[in-house]
């Protein structure tokens, strides 16, 4: 094997380059390791069934389209191809190709006799994605190219594998505890890496705050949460929002990252709450509505916070809480238009 292309590749796939990008540039350097015709490298998408396609090589628009369909998903899935094995090929199978209509309809039409499939997983067993390797002769791939390719997928599988750029972002959140990866069709998946906690199950109150900052255009967000409930009986947890817009391809929103608080400026739970609401523009009257206490204790909540926050006004104070991380937001907020 070429060892100065194999170095080159594993650079590549461990790089920081945009998905897409590094996924061609993989395509690229793989063809001097093992050759082939044409390629297509895609995505799982495990809840819609389908694959997104990440790169390709000398293949035609028909094509790509075809294979991004359900129809080539369905046949992956029922010849075992999107299993953890080695790379197999069309001459592998037990009844002809042609009995697929991935093959009959498209593949084959297009000139493609041959293929070398395998599917990619990552070192915890998550499906990552599918690669396609593509031959205009019939004759079927060599031993040695299988065994070469089967040697080069841990590396492949790595450099598609979207959730390694959400890991690799969220890892600048000093002291990060859990993490979750939110996608555009409302799941989450863990993030590898972190455990996940119960704050960041699917339909929590943290998980929809945090799409609604994605959906804000935030591309990073920052707020405290109590644990235990409203009034925090177990403390606050920082909450950190990572978009990701980059990967949209890849149906990934961004990640949410739980780590502890380090600083609250000495306020207290029932202060923090004051202080959210003051960040979301409530008046005392609303604060003294949503908290169902008094107005005159509302006022002397505000006249803490000023103080612990060196504020001489309202207006700086949110300012100062906004930029310190100091929200703890309700959902809905009572007073945001």
């Amino acid at each position: 094997m070429n060892e100065t292309a194999s170095l080159e590749l594993a650079e590549i796939a461990a790089s920081t380059n945009p998905l897409p990008q590094r996924s061609q540039e993989m395509l690229d350097r793989l063809r001097r390791l093992v050759p082939f015709d044409a390629a297509w490298l895609a995505l799982a998408e495990p809840m819609s069934r389908r694959y997104t396609p990440l790169a390709s090589t000398d293949l035609d628009h028909g094509v790509l389209d075809y294979l991004s369909g359900p129809q080539t998903a369905h046949d992956i899935e029922v010849t075992g191809i999107d299993r953890a094995r080695p790379p197999l090929s069309p001459s592998d199978l037990p009844y002809p190709a042609t009995d697929l209509p991935t093959w009959a309809e498209c593949l084959l039409p297009a000139g493609i006799h041959e293929a070398l499939a395998v599917a990619l997983f990552d070192t915890g067993r998550r499906h990552v994605g599918f690669l396609a390797l593509c031959y205009g002769g019939t004759e079927p791939p060599s031993t040695v190219v299988r065994r070469r390719l089967h040697r080069l997928t841990p590396l492949l599988a790595r450099g598609s594998d979207p959730l390694r750029s959400l890991a690799a972002a969220a890892g600048v959140v000093r002291g990060a505890t859990a993490g979750m990866v939110l996608c555009r069709d409302s799941a989450t998946r863990p993030l590898p890496g972190l455990d996940g906690d119960a704050l960041l199950a699917e339909g929590s109150p943290v998980v929809t705050i945090a799409r609604s900052c994605i959906d804000d255009g935030q591309v990073f967000a920052s707020f405290l949460w109590p644990r235990g409930g409203r009034h925090a009986p177990d403390g606050h947890v920082r909450v950190t929002v990572l978009a990701s817009p980059e990967e949209a391809a890849a149906n990934l929103l961004g990640t949410v990252v739980l780590s502890p608080v380090t600083s609250w400026r000495g306020l207290t739970p029932r202060e923090l709450e004051v202080l959210g609401l003051l960040m979301d523009g409530c008046s005392n009257q609303q604060i003294a509505r949503t908290l169902v206490v008094a107005p005159r204790t509302v006022a002397a909540h505000l006249e803490h916070i000023l103080i612990k926050l060196d504020a001489p006004t309202r207006t700086l104070a949110a300012v100062r809480a906004e930029r310190e991380g100091l929200y703890v937001p309700l959902a809905p907020p009572p007073c945001r238009a």
